[in-house]
């Protein structure tokens, strides 16, 4: 007489029990288990199907459904007893199942395999994280645009090679962030459309002799079509490599932010203040204030890339077609989500509540000829070439450095020592205003283009 391990439903043939080590150590429950919405919206679909086919009756439909439900309320309340004997999510949810309504929960199985049910639920759970990292960078980008209109006239220097380089705004500033945010947000949208296809109905590799109907499973579950090919459909890890990648694109700017303000908040810059609730102090100096959020998101940075290259790794060597390996996508995926999440979500809150502190940004943009391309531009207009432009130019920065005063404070007949094409207007150009004022072009720092900018951008975020 043939005996059924109840504990194990894929124990019958075996001859011996797992070793208790490999038994934990193989198993994914311990993390896969937060897919188990997900895990039962595609059984809950799979079900469906399988009634339209006439493998199950309306009544065992009826019961799988009624049984997952209570499932779904038990794990959502805690009361769920997970087991490790189980492996992973699905057996849990399976055997649960079976223990709850009898032989239909062991008819649900039929026509598809572990393998394609898992590779159906880690894209229905991305393309649910996704929509929530998408939230996440809207409101960051709102925020952005909020403060960004907020010191749209702002003046601070603008920079390359971390040295003074030309006068923009605090608010042109932002928009620069703005736009890697829409970027962002678009490589997102696209990898959606890939990650939007379902292998479930792919069985173990080479799909199923049962008559099932992948077309309506897959508009049950919202994926835009059913994968073309069961090999690939149980194998395929590019849509997680990619939402990595996108996610370390947008860890990537965000550690860019994190420096600026860094940078800004520190004495030696001075130019924002961040919120207490932002910060933290130091143990032993009581002067310090610690910009904490931006200098951990910046961290976090490297552990986002971190997945993206693990998973690269993962997938590098592998033969078609599911391998175990794959088990070990999971985690990086999920903490890059996480980490996302959490760290668009601080920077979201952060972001209205810094003060930007004007004067000293100003005073900054005073140092460091700011405006000498102004003067080399103005020059040009005069009829002058631009390689004798900047000649002339760089002999009054020689000056100013010498006497420590900035272009403009040289005097006109100084000025005209180097060019006598120089007249009173100059001093419209070198001063901070009229040289920001005048790139006035899209795309450039004046004010008005910067406020144009924002408007432009409200518009194409949906409310």
């Amino acid at each position: 007489m043939t005996t059924v391990n109840t504990e194990k439903l894929s124990s019958a043939r075996f001859a011996e029990a797992t070793d208790a080590f490999v038994e934990e150590f193989t198993a994914s429950v311990n993390f896969d288990r937060r897919m188990a919405r997900q895990d039962i919206q595609g059984s809950l679909a799979h079900a469906a199907m399988l009634c339209k086919i006439g493998i199950l009756t309306e009544q065992e439909l009826a019961d799988i459904r009624s049984g997952l439900m209570q499932i779904g309320g038990e794990i959502e309340r805690g009361e769920f007893v997970w087991s490790i004997k189980q492996e992973d999510v699905h057996m849990n949810i399976e055997a649960r199942l079976t223990d709850l309504i009898g032989i239909a929960g062991k008819k649900l199985h039929t026509g598809r395999s572990r393998n394609d049910q898992v590779a159906t639920d880690i894209r229905l759970y991305l393309r649910s994280e996704i929509e929530t990292i998408l939230a996440q960078l809207q409101r960051l980008q709102i925020a952005l645009l909020d403060v960004a209109e907020r010191e749209a006239d702002t003046i601070m220097p603008g920079f390359t090679h971390l040295q003074v380089a030309q006068p923009v705004t605090f608010g042109h500033h932002l928009m620069a962030w703005f736009e890697m945010l829409c970027r962002d947000k678009e490589r997102l949208q696209d990898c959606c459309k890939r990650l939007n296809v379902m292998p479930l109905g792919a069985a173990a590799l080479a799909g199923t002799s049962y008559p099932i109907d992948r077309f309506m499973t897959a508009e049950l579950l919202g994926f835009s079509r059913p994968s073309n090919n069961s090999l690939d459909s149980v194998s395929d890890r590019d849509f997680a490599i990619e939402f990595a990648a996108a996610g370390s694109l947008i860890m990537m700017h965000l550690s860019r932010f994190s420096e600026e303000l860094v940078l800004w908040a520190s004495a030696q810059f001075n130019f924002i203040d961040i919120p207490d609730a932002f910060c933290t102090g130091s143990s032993i100096m009581p002067q310090k204030k610690n910009p904490d959020v931006p200098e951990l998101v910046r961290g976090k940075s490297g552990r986002v890339t971190g997945h993206l290259v693990s998973l690269l790794m993962l997938m590098k060597s592998q033969p078609l077609a599911y391998n175990k390996d794959n088990q070990e996508d999971k985690e990086p995926l999920f903490d890059t989500a996480d980490t996302l999440i959490n760290c668009l979500r601080a920077f979201a809150d952060m972001l209205p509540r810094i003060q930007a502190k004007r004067e000293n940004m100003y005073n900054a943009a005073k140092r460091g000829f700011a405006t000498a391309t102004d003067l080399a531009d103005y020059l040009v207009r005069k009829g002058m070439p631009f390689r004798d432009a900047h000649e002339v130019v760089g002999q009054a920065v020689r000056l100013g450095l010498q006497s420590e005063r900035d272009l403009s404070e040289l005097s006109l007949a100084e000025l005209q020592g180097f060019s006598g094409t120089i007249t009173a207007d100059v001093f419209d150009i070198l001063k901070l205003e009229g040289s920001v004022a005048a790139r006035k072009h899209i795309g450039g720092t004046a004010p008005a283009a910067v406020r144009q900018a924002i408007c432009e951008a409200r518009q194409q975020i949906p409310h």
